[in-house]
C-alpha cells in the first residue's frame, strides 16, 4: 500500500474520529472540514484544481460529518468557503404559512405568457373589423330591405328594441318610438329598469333611482359617506324621498346601521367602469361601538366576480354562566324588536343560529366558588392545573353555519380580548360572531342575492354556491395564503320556518 502523504499546517489533529490509514493514496483529506480549512498550497503544474470536491468512502461519511460539525462549533466566526455557498432550499415567502408546502407558481407564469394569438373575443372582433372601413348607419341599413329589418326587430325583446332605437336615428325610424311608450307603462316597470341600466356607463354624474325609475343628478359626487340609519343622507334629490311606499331599498348590517342600495351601485360602478362613476371601496369600511350596548362592530367590503361581498365582525365581553335573562340582555336589542345586536339575515329566527350562540356562551369557564377549606382546596387545584384561556367549542357550536335561504354564512368564536375599561382584569372572554354575505351584482333591488338577504325572494344557497364558501371567496381577496378550511353545516337542517312562533331563538 502506498504511503500516506504528510500534510502540513492542517487542522486534522482536531478531528478525533480521523482514521490513521487513508482509503486512497491520492486523497487530499479525510474530512470536508480539513479540506475547507486547509491553507492554499503552492501551485503545481500537473495538479488538479484544489476547489473540487472528491468522493469519500461510505465508511468515513459519519465520521466526517461529526468532525465538521465539531469544527463549526469550535470556530463559529470562520467564513464559509466559496465552494460551499449557503443554499436555501425554499425561502419563507415560497412556502405556505398553513401547510408548509412550497407554492407552485406555474399557473401564474403560464397566465402571463402571450402566445401570439388573439385568445379573447374582443381581440378577435378587433382583428375581424380592422380592415373594414366605417360606414354610416343609413348605408348599413341600405344593405338589407326594410322587410328583413322588420323581421329582425320582431325577434328582439322590448328592452333590446328600445336600446336599438336609442342607438341612432336610422334605427329609431326602423324600430319606432312606440317601444319607449310601452316601457313607460306602470306594468312594464321591470323592463324599463332593464333598459335604463344599460345607460349606466354613459352617465357618471347621475345615479339610477329605482323607486322613481329615473336618473337623478348626484349631489355629493365622489364625497358620498355611509352614515347611521337615523341620519338623513340623500345622495340625490328624489321627489319620493318622504314617500314610505317608494323608499330606497336597504339591508340591515347591525343595530342602528344599514346599507342603502345606492351605495351598492356606487361601489360596483367604480369597480366596473371608472372611479368617477362611484366611490372607492375602501371608504366604506367602518369600526364602531353600539351606543346602547357593549357590542363592537367592524365592516369590510370586497368585490368578487362582479358581486359585492360584505363581512361584519361583532364582539362583546360575556360573563360565565349567564341565566336566560342575562343571555337575552346580551344578545337582543329591545330597540329593534329584539333583533340580535350582531349582523343577521332575515331568516335568523329559523334554525339553529341563536341556539349555537348560546351554546358557545355556555363554554366560558365558571369562576371558583365556595369558601373555607373547600374553597382553598379548589383554588389550589386550580393553580396546579390551570386551564388554558383558549376555549375549544363543541361539535354543535364550532362549525360554520350557512343559511339555506340566502347567501349568508356565520362563524361563532370565543376569544380572549383586551378590556381597557377594567385594569384589574385586562383580558376577558368575548363572544365573536362573524357574518359573510353576498349582496348581488347591484343591477336592481330585485336581484336574487339582495332580495334573498332581505327575505323578499326565495334562494337556494346550496345549489347556487355549491362547495365554495362565501367566506373563502371574501378572504382570498385580501390574503395570499390559503384560507383554512372550515366545516360548514346548514343553519336550518330541518327546514322549519316558524319565525316568531319558534321558541329556540328567544
Amino acid at each position: 500500500m502506498a504511503e500516506t502523504i504528510s500534510r502540513k499546517k492542517s487542522f486534522g489533529f482536531l478531528n478525533t474520529f480521523r482514521s490513521n490509514k487513508s482509503t486512497s493514496a491520492d486523497s487530499r483529506a479525510t474530512s470536508v472540514s480539513e479540506w475547507s480549512l486547509e491553507e492554499p498550497q503552492p501551485e503545481r503544474k500537473a495538479s488538479r484544481p484544489r476547489n473540487k470536491l472528491r468522493k469519500k468512502s461510505m465508511v468515513n461519511l459519519r465520521a466526517t460529518t461529526s468532525s465538521s460539525t465539531q469544527l463549526r462549533k469550535q470556530a463559529p466566526g470562520l467564513p464559509q468557503h466559496s465552494s460551499f455557498p449557503a443554499i436555501s432550499v425554499a425561502d419563507e415567502w415560497d412556502r405556505d404559512a398553513q401547510t408548509g408546502e412550497r407554492k407552485d407558481h406555474t399557473e401564474m407564469l403560464h397566465s402571463l405568457t402571450y402566445r401570439g394569438s388573439a385568445e379573447s373575443l374582443i381581440e378577435k372582433t378587433q382583428l375581424l373589423f380592422a380592415r373594414i372601413p366605417a360606414q354610416s348607419a343609413s348605408g348599413f341599413l341600405s344593405r338589407f330591405p326594410p322587410a328583413i329589418w322588420a323581421r329582425v326587430v320582431d325577434f328582439l325583446g322590448p328592452a333590446d328594441a328600445a336600446s336599438l332605437a336609442f342607438s341612432c336615428k336610422p334605427f329609431r325610424d326602423v324600430v319606432g318610438t312606440e317601444v319607449w311608450r310601452y316601457l313607460n307603462a306602470q306594468e312594464n316597470r321591470g323592463l324599463k329598469i332593464d333598459f335604463l341600466g344599460r345607460l349606466d356607463q354613459d352617465l357618471p354624474d347621475h345615479l339610477l333611482c329605482f323607486p322613481c325609475a329615473i336618473y337623478h343628478l348626484r349631489t355629493q359626487k365622489g364625497q358620498e359617506i355611509l352614515r347611521p340609519t337615523n341620519i338623513a343622507n340623500p345622495l340625490f334629490h328624489c321627489p319620493n324621498a318622504s314617500n314610505l311606499e317608494k323608499k330606497v331599498a336597504r339591508t340591515r348590517l347591525t343595530v342602528g346601521r344599514s346599507l342603502p342600495f345606492p351605495f351598492v351601485q356606487l361601489i360596483l360602478r367604480a369597480q366596473k367602469y371608472s372611479p368617477a362613476h362611484g366611490i372607492p371601496i375602501d371608504s366604506m369600511s367602518r369600526r364602531y361601538k353600539d351606543r346602547d350596548s357593549d357590542w363592537w362592530h367592524q365592516t369590510r367590503y370586497a368585490v368578487a366576480n362582479g358581486h359585492l361581498l360584505v363581512r361584519v365582525i361583532s364582539s362583546a365581553f360575556a360573563e360565565p354562566a349567564l341565566p336566560p335573562a342575562g343571555l337575552r340582555k346580551l344578545l337582543y336589542s329591545p330597540n329593534e324588536k329584539f333583533t340580535p345586536y350582531f349582523s343577521v339575515c332575515a331568516h335568523w329566527m329559523d334554525g339553529e343560529l341563536m341556539p349555537s350562540v348560546k351554546c358557545a356562551l355556555s363554554h366560558i369557564p365558571k369562576p371558583l366558588e365556595g369558601g373555607g377549606i373547600a374553597g382553598v382546596a379548589a383554588e389550589i387545584k386550580y393553580r396546579m392545573n390551570k386551564p388554558s384561556p383558549l376555549i375549544t367549542l363543541c361539535s354543535y357550536c364550532r362549525p360554520m353555519r350557512r343559511c339555506p335561504e340566502c347567501p349568508s354564512e356565520y362563524l361563532i368564536e370565543l376569544r380572549m380580548q383586551e378590556d381597557r375599561s377594567n385594569p384589574a382584569k385586562l383580558f376577558k372572554h368575548a363572544i365573536v360572531v362573524t357574518r359573510w354575505c353576498d349582496l348581488g351584482d347591484g343591477s336592481s333591488p330585485q336581484s336574487p342575492e339582495w332580495a334573498a338577504c332581505n327575505g323578499e325572494a326565495k334562494f337556494d344557497s346550496v345549489g347556487a354556491l355549491g362547495k365554495r364558501a362565501i367566506s373563502g371567496i371574501f378572504e382570498s381577496q385580501f390574503t395570499v395564503d390559503q384560507v383554512p378550511g372550515q366545516h360548514i353545516v346548514s343553519m336550518n337542517p330541518k327546514g322549519e320556518n316558524l319565525g316568531e312562533a319558534g321558541h329556540k331563538w328567544y
